[in-house]
C-alpha cells in the first residue's frame, strides 16, 4: 500500500500530514510555505509512494464555502497539473484548528511551543487525515 498525504492549506503556511504505508495512522509531517510546496512534494514523492492527496475543505457553519476556498482551488489545480496520477479528495475541516489548539494545549508543551502556528497547521492536517481515515474505514 502507499501513503496518503493531507493538506491544511493556508496562504501563509500549508500543514502536511501523512499516513503510514498501511494507512492506519496519521502523523504530522511538516509545514511548508505555499511557494515551496510543489518542490517539497516532488522531493517527497521521489522517496515515498503516495496514492492519494486529501485537501481540507473549510466551510462556514451553514455549510457554505469559506473565503479561502478560492486559494485552495488554485492549489488543487497545481496538484492536478504537477501530479496528475494522484487523485485528490476533499475533507471537511471545520473545527480542525480549534481541535488542534486544544490538543496542543493538553500536550504539556511550553506556552511558546503551544502557540507555534506551524505546529497548529501540522496538527490540523493530521486531524483532517485522521478524520478521512475514520470516514473511509466506516464506509462513508
Amino acid at each position: 500500500m502507499a501513503r496518503i498525504l493531507a493538506f491544511d492549506y493556508g496562504t501563509k503556511r500549508i500543514g502536511i500530514a501523512v499516513t503510514d504505508p498501511l494507512q492506519i495512522i496519521a502523523t504530522g509531517l511538516d509545514t511548508i510555505h505555499p511557494k515551496d510546496i510543489m518542490s517539497f512534494l516532488k522531493k517527497y514523492l521521489e522517496q515515498e509512494k503516495v496514492e492519494l492527496f486529501v485537501v481540507g475543505e473549510p466551510k462556514q457553519m451553514d455549510g457554505s464555502q469559506s473565503q479561502s476556498e478560492v486559494h485552495i482551488k488554485t492549489f488543487i489545480k497545481q496538484l492536478n497539473k504537477e501530479f496528475p496520477e494522484i487523485p485528490i479528495e476533499r475533507m471537511d475541516e471545520r473545527f480542525t484548528s480549534k481541535m488542534a489548539s486544544a490538543s496542543i494545549a493538553q500536550s504539556g508543551l511550553k506556552k511558546s511551543d503551544r502557540e507555534n502556528k506551524e505546529r497548529i497547521d501540522t496538527v490540523s492536517a493530521t486531524i483532517i487525515l485522521q478524520s478521512y481515515l475514520e470516514k473511509k474505514s466506516h464506509g462513508f
